[in-house]
């Protein structure tokens, strides 16, 4: 889960009362990205001709807190959270079916100030979920709690993180098929000292702490985070110096020696999403500023940039990237379609940056979005989820590729 800083706190009337979490402060500040980016009222519309797939509606009709699929089985899973009448929060953490949307189980539903964030489904069938318990104003008790396998339905265990109190979990790879995660804790103490680490999430082991103190990477907004599982280095794309109008920082950690390189990308601006193919070490990134997607052989530490098809401004700057291992395609999402007059659009690209299709109608702007939009997919099925199309956030929506 990417989450990133923004200057403005557009909190919307569905989302539960944020101003008592820090954290989730922050990740409503990671609703919009750098600058104007995906801020374009056009894109809330519905689209005209919305792509054929299911709906997902979560259980009892709040924000969606993040969500993910299990590419080894047919369950997902998703956090959602509502502020009731007396100012307490209704959260809750829910498994679904992927074939059908239908809800399957309820895990745990919470009437407090408690918050559940879906981190994903990592390793194999493995789904990761943070819990925050407000014990006093401000004080919070973060537990990040297991649930192995996914069809288990419940909570089975606890990940326990080694990052304090002065850190605060930002980004955990969604690594499926292969036993660990990257993971990166943001400093919020003030010293900028940010943690990069692997992690066996099944298992409950870590690997050694990096700690990344590099100014091109505690700097602006927190970097987009991948792992290649191959070198056990997790990729990292940041804008260099925090500076959004030059081409951007990539840095390969490694996660047992703790070597930390760093070289400078192609395109401009904040790095918005990456996915990397650990079999190739391939990499794609979206860019901000020139609205444009990426390709990187992290080997050779080189790559070249394009703009997404028919992309003329910012706006259309792509956001997530999906990978699939088994046909070995990028998936790109664009919360404002530049190939539809309305909309969101994902685009289908190979490794070698050939675009093999547009896929239009979907309705996944991040105005007002807690948590940024993401792509889950089954490659297995050849099927994906992604947030929409109801602008409040309640519902995800399957679609094949």
């Amino acid at each position: 889960m990417q989450i990133m800083k923004s200057q403005s706190l557009p909190f919307p009337a569905t989302a539960p009362s944020i101003g008592h979490d820090l954290s989730l402060r922050l990740r409503a500040a990671a609703a919009l990205l750098c600058l104007a980016c995906f801020a374009s009222t056009s894109a809330a519309a519905q689209p005209a001709n919305p792509p054929k797939g299911l709906i997902v509606h979560d259980k009892f009709g709040g924000q969606i807190f993040g969500f993910d699929v299990d590419q080894n089985g047919a369950e997902g899973v998703l956090s959602e959270a509502q502020t009731l009448n007396n100012g307490n929060v209704l959260a809750a953490v829910e498994t679904f079916d992927q074939k059908t949307g239908k809800i399957l189980k309820v895990l745990i539903k919470t009437q407090t100030m408690d918050d559940f964030l879906t981190q994903g489904v990592v390793g194999t069938s493995v789904g990761l979920i943070e819990r925050e318990h407000q014990v006093s104003f401000l004080h919070i008790k973060r537990t990040f709690h297991t649930i192995n396998p996914l069809t288990a339905n419940k909570f089975t265990g606890l990940w326990t993180p080694p990052i304090g109190q002065k850190h605060l979990l930002t980004s955990v790879s969604r690594s499926q098929g292969t036993a660990n995660v990257a993971a990166y804790a943001e400093d919020i103490s003030g010293n900028f000292i940010t943690y990069v680490f692997s992690s066996n999430v099944a298992a409950n082991t870590f690997g050694p702490i990096v700690k990344i103190t590099d100014q091109d990477f505690t700097s602006g907004s927190n970097p987009a985070l991948a792992y290649d599982s191959k070198t056990n280095q997790a990729v990292l794309g940041h804008e260099t110096l925090g500076n959004p109008f030059v081409p951007p920082k990539i840095a390969l950690v490694n996660l047992a020696t703790r070597k930390f390189t760093k070289f400078t990308g192609v395109g401009t601006g904040a790095v918005n999403g990456m996915a990397v193919d650990s079999a190739t070490g391939i990499a794609c990134t979206t860019t901000e500023i020139d609205f444009s997607v990426q390709f990187y052989n992290l080997k050779k530490q080189s790559g070249f940039s394009q703009t997404l098809p028919r992309a003329t401004n910012q706006i259309q700057s792509g956001g997530d990237v999906a990978f699939d291992p088994i046909h070995k395609l990028f998936l790109v999402a664009q919360p404002v379609s530049s190939t539809s007059a309305n909309g969101s659009s994902i685009h289908v690209y190979d490794e070698k940056g050939n675009l093999k299709k547009s896929l239009n109608g979907f309705n996944f702007s991040n105005v007002g979005n807690v948590i940024p939009a993401h792509i889950a997919l089954n490659p297995t099925r050849r099927t994906g989820f992604v947030d929409g199309p109801d602008p409040g956030v309640t519902e995800i929506q399957s679609f094949t590729y």
